[in-house]
């Protein structure tokens, strides 16, 4: 929940005299913000107030250095110092080792 810093702060004293309907303003605030998460293969979980259809995301690849390996089970590039074992030439990650 985003706070106002800038708003006034309320005591001790001022909590307990909240009105009904704020408290219920404040209720139905946080049930907004719930997300489904039985979701079926394939579908996108949106996320309530987050439109970024016009957003661009823009990374630079870099390839494979020659310190770095690609585990054999996982698929992902890791650093030598990472490497666990080799089986049959094909390099394993400490992770994939455990």
């Amino acid at each position: 929940m985003a706070t106002d810093y800038d708003s006034p702060r309320k005591t001790d004293d001022d909590l307990g005299e909240d009105s009904l309907q704020e408290l219920q303003a404040r209720r139905t605030d946080k049930s907004a913000g719930i997300i489904d998460e039985d979701l079926d293969a394939g579908e996108v979980a949106e996320l309530p107030g987050a439109d970024l259809s016009n957003e661009e995301l823009s990374f630079k690849v870099v390839p494979k250095q020659a310190d770095e390996f690609t585990c054999s089970r996982c698929f992902l590039v890791h650093h030598r110092s990472q490497l666990a074992k080799e089986r049959n030439g094909e390099p394993i990650c400490t992770e994939c080792a455990a």
